[in-house]
Formats: C-alpha cells, structure tokens, sequence
C-alpha cells in the first residue's frame, strides 16, 4: 500500500550547501520532518553541482518519512553565469546586461529539457532566449 502524502514543499538550494538553518529549517521543521537526514542526503546528490542552485521538491508523507526530488538549475541562473554577471537588468528594455551565444542558449536549453514545457528542442531555445531578454541579456546570432 503506497504511504499517505501530507504535503509537497518546493525549495531552492544551493548545490552542496544545504544546512538546518532557514530556509530549509523553517520549511521542514513544522512537518515533522528530520532535517539534517535532509540535508545529508540533499548534499550527497548534489556535491557535483557545485555552485549552482538546485531546486528540490519534497514529498512529505504522513509517517514524517519523506523523498525528495531535484529539478535542474533556474533559467536565469544559468543565463547569468553564461553571460558573466551578477543580476540581470532592473529595465531590460533599456539597460542591457550582457550578452550570450546561440551555442549558449542551445547548451542551456539542452540542460533544460527535462523540466520545460516544450516538445522540442528549437522550443525549449525560444524560451531560454525570451527568458534571456526579459533579464535584459542580448542573445547574439
């Protein structure tokens, strides 16, 4: 018999660096959950994506056991650091941030896939060179 779900708590985290403290603490703590088991585990999968932020999406059961599963990076942080900048532009209609390639949208979207809502690839492009110019980022031909 499958185990009862009592909730799902969507979280970002930086690969590698999860700890008790907020935010994950203040998330986990109320259900019940045994957060440095958490933490453990989320750092064990993610040692390899060292610097990025890693969104997790954690099933929460009735018997306070939980399972968690990761998703690939936000858009606009692997934008961000093809582009080599610290924040994207407050107006990108006029104030441009930086600039990346068509081969860095295609890496990026290749690296997107799973968690788009596209059916192919020159899609899932569409959407990373939107995302870029919305950041105030310009997509180079």
């Amino acid at each position: 018999m499958a185990k009862k779900i009592k909730t799902i708590i969507k979280i970002q985290i930086e690969a590698g660096k999860a700890t008790p403290a907020p935010p994950i603490g203040t998330a986990l703590g109320p259900q019940g959950v045994n957060i440095q088991e958490f933490c453990k585990q989320f750092n064990d999968k993610t040692k390899d994506m060292t610097g990025d932020i890693v969104p997790a999406e954690i099933t929460i059961f009735e018997d306070r056991s939980f399972t968690f599963r990761l998703k690939t990076p936000p858009a606009s942080d692997l934008i961000r650091k093809a582009a080599g900048i610290e924040k994207g532009s407050a107006n990108p209609l006029k104030e441009k941030k930086g600039k990346i390639t068509k081969a860095d949208v295609k890496k990026i979207a290749e690296r997107k896939m799973p968690d788009l809502n596209a059916n192919d690839l020159d899609a899932a492009e569409k959407i990373i060179a939107g995302t870029a110019r919305s950041m105030g980022v310009e997509v180079e031909s």
